[in-house]
Parts: structure tokens; C-alpha cells; sequence
């Protein structure tokens, strides 16, 4: 795992032990980051369930104004530190569940959606980003599954899927104006 671009380009991020964390591949995170590529300069970014930080920290790379790392396992959020202190970048990490979090976060502009693949979290934690309206205008909802996995549509979101090999992209956009 590698740092793709940006201020912390080509630094290799401290990787997990075991098969607690699954890291997403530098494949992928490369496909998430060409969709979103004008999206991530001067945003706040949520990186849920966030492992290594590896998304949070390559948008913090790219110019993220912010990130804020939600994982609930110590180790994680550890790893997360580690890891933001040896590409020099800083953040915020909290280790907590990611659902009561979303509670009474404020609003992002960016968020990335990684839980377990086979944890059934997705449609529970897009339902609560909704509820308390935590993505701004114009913000984006990544989130990585199986590709099997359907996620649910959500009014007022533009919704688009991308295939990589056995892992899906569902991008969730809401257009400016919309609420």
C-alpha cells in the first residue's frame, strides 16, 4: 500500500496484521480516486471505518482540507495514526463506532463508506447519512462492497456503480441545489 499522488506521493503506508483489516487494493483506491478527482481539493472528508486511513490519507495527499478517521477497533485507529504521522499529514481519528458517530457529526464533502463486506452496515449507515443530512451540497458518498452486494438508492442522490473484479464502486452525488 502506497500513497498514489500528492504531497505524501510514493510513501508506503504501515499495513495490517492478520485478516482483521482488508485494505483496499492500490487498483481500486486508484479507480475511486479518478472518479472523484476534481472532488477533493479544499473538502472535508469522512473516512468510515477508515483501517488503515489509507483513503482518508490519500485525499488529505491531494489536498483535502480535512479528514476525519472513524474506526472502532483500537488497532485501526492506531494503524491510522501511524500512518498519518509517517506521510507528515494530520487528521482526526477517533476511535468509535461508526454509526453513532454519524449522530451528530456535522456535514462533509467527501465520504468514504467501507465497513466489513459482510457486516450488513451499508444500507444502515446510508440511511443515517441522510437522516442527519451529513453530506453537503455537491457532496459525494464512495462506498466499496462485493460486487454482489446491492446498495439502496437515495432520494435526492444521483447513484452510479463501477465493477473492479470482485469489488463494486457505488458513488452517490448530491447535485447543487439539491437537499
Amino acid at each position: 500500500m502506497r500513497v498514489i499522488t500528492g504531497t505524501a506521493r510514493g510513501r508506503k503506508l504501515n499495513e495490517p496484521q492478520g485478516m482483521d483489516i482488508r485494505p483496499t487494493t492500490d487498483m481500486v483506491k486508484e479507480a475511486i480516486f479518478n472518479i472523484v478527482q476534481f472532488d477533493v481539493e479544499g473538502r472535508r472528508v469522512l473516512d468510515l471505518f477508515a483501517g488503515t486511513g489509507q483513503l482518508g490519507i490519500e485525499a488529505l495527499s491531494r489536498g483535502a482540507k480535512s479528514c476525519t478517521f472513524i474506526d472502532s477497533s483500537r488497532t485501526s485507529a492506531e494503524l491510522c495514526r501511524s500512518n498519518l504521522d509517517k506521510c507528515g499529514l494530520n487528521g482526526i481519528v477517533r476511535q468509535t463506532d461508526a454509526l453513532s458517530f454519524l449522530a451528530g457529526c456535522g456535514q462533509f464533502d467527501l465520504v468514504f463508506v467501507d465497513p466489513p463486506y459482510m457486516s450488513g452496515l451499508y444500507d444502515e449507515v446510508l440511511r443515517r447519512i441522510n437522516e442527519f443530512d451529513i453530506l453537503s451540497e455537491g457532496g459525494i458518498i464512495v462506498c466499496e462492497s462485493a460486487r454482489e452486494t446491492e446498495l439502496l438508492s437515495i432520494d435526492g442522490l444521483d447513484r452510479r456503480e463501477y465493477r473492479y473484479g470482485k469489488v463494486k464502486l457505488t458513488v452517490y452525488r448530491r447535485q447543487a441545489g439539491q437537499s
